[in-house]
């Protein structure tokens, strides 16, 4: 396994190999370009539904067939806004999604082999630029490319994202010469590559934790996570949403998850490298649906990781106390991530939810009431040291 197999790299990881504002759409994009770049305006104006029923429909049936794929997915960031906006983006959701925004997404989705909605890798994976070019993606040097209502709050908590993906290219990378290594018997190289592994996992911590200072959990329970939903299992859309002008959807409403950072493929990479497993509960049926969201070449790069690994069996017959000390920090430092997720979710989530009349605060952000089975998760990650 080599990461350039997966249109993958050791510096950017599970991120886009291009950056989205340097990808051109063609004209006939034009109008659509205009109202995903004055989003915010439109949603401000409080009637943003009748300004996206205006747009044109381009009819990418035919262009999408053979589209460069950093032109399909520039426009599947700009119209899994536009569709969200156009659903959460006034006080009642809507029924149906108009002709001219059901049939591009589906037509962008169908390519990507995605669901036609908001993902993690139009949310967060494709949407981010540097600044500065030559400098690397860090906090300090990107910049969010599409938003919703936008602000600093908006930004933050996708651009904390964006620079932990970054930062994970390094265990991703790792994780291939760790199979090599393994296969190889080479203790003293899987060892250095742990050792390595567990310093960037100190990195992506020290990334994560710094989430709170410019995303407010009020803020973003009430501001940034509305635009996110899906309609699978959400009161709101009872049954889903009918797309209309599709026509392999016959007219029947259909029910896709929210985008979620669950959506993220570094944690399961990980476990599929490490060779942990969790019992059977709601929240693994629901991360294992949630596979089927990620981008294909991702979701092939954890399927191939799972299939290919032997590092467990060969760092537990190592007899070797330092690699097997090696091994077990980093399962360690993929259940610290854990933790940080549930803290994160307690705060940003559950106390917020809980403040409001009838609201369920153990819903999560893709619909699924399953908060009390992160501890779970995290306690099997961690019992699963060697």
């Amino acid at each position: 396994m080599k990461l350039s197999d997966y249109s993958m790299s050791r510096e950017r990881g599970f991120l886009s190999s291009y950056e989205v504002a340097t990808v051109t759409l063609p004209q006939q994009f034009a109008e659509i370009t205009a109202a995903a770049a004055n989003l915010s305006g439109l949603l401000s104006s409080g009637c943003v539904r009748k300004w996206l029923e205006r747009l044109p429909d381009p009819e990418l049936e035919t262009w999408v067939m053979d589209a460069p794929v950093d032109q399909v997915r520039t426009a599947m960031v700009h119209y899994s806004f536009l569709v969200q906006a156009y659903v959460w983006g006034q006080a009642e959701a809507p029924a149906h999604l108009p002709a001219n925004l059901a049939r591009p997404i589906v037509a962008l989705a169908d390519r990507l082999g995605q669901a036609p909605l908001l993902p993690y890798s139009a949310y967060v994976l494709d949407n981010w630029s540097r600044i500065e070019k030559q400098l690397p993606i860090t906090l300090d040097n990107i910049y969010m490319f599409q938003n919703f209502a936008g602000g600093d709050d908006e930004n933050w908590f996708v651009l904390i994202h964006v620079a932990i993906e970054a930062q994970a290219g390094i265990l991703l990378d790792n994780a291939c010469q760790l199979i090599a290594a393994a296969k190889a018997g080479d203790h003293t190289e899987a060892q250095n590559l742990l050792l390595e592994m567990n310093q960037a996992w100190e990195s992506i911590y020290d990334i994560f934790k710094r989430m709170p200072e410019r995303c407010d959990p009020y803020i973003y329970f009430h501001r940034v996570r509305p635009y996110i939903h899906g309609w699978a299992n959400n009161p709101a859309l009872p049954g889903g949403l009918i797309y209309d002008g599709v026509d392999k959807f016959a007219g029947k409403p259909q029910a896709f998850r929210g985008q979620t950072g669950s959506q993220s493929s570094i944690v399961p990479a990980m476990d599929a490298l490490f060779g942990v497993a969790h019992s059977a509960d709601p929240l693994k049926s629901f991360l294992d649906e949630l596979h089927h969201y990620r981008p294909v070449q991702h979701r092939r790069f954890i399927e191939d990781l799972a299939a290919q690994t032997n590092l467990r069996s060969f760092v537990e017959q190592s007899g070797s106390q330092s690699l097997q000390g090696a091994f077990n920090a980093c399962v360690e430092q993929v259940a610290r991530f854990r933790t940080r997720h549930l803290e994160y979710a307690a705060s940003y989530i559950n106390k917020q939810a809980g403040s409001i009349a009838g609201n369920d605060p153990d819903v999560g952000t893709g619909g699924t009431p399953f908060m009390k089975y992160l501890k779970k998760h995290r306690d099997e990650n961690r019992a699963q040291v060697i």
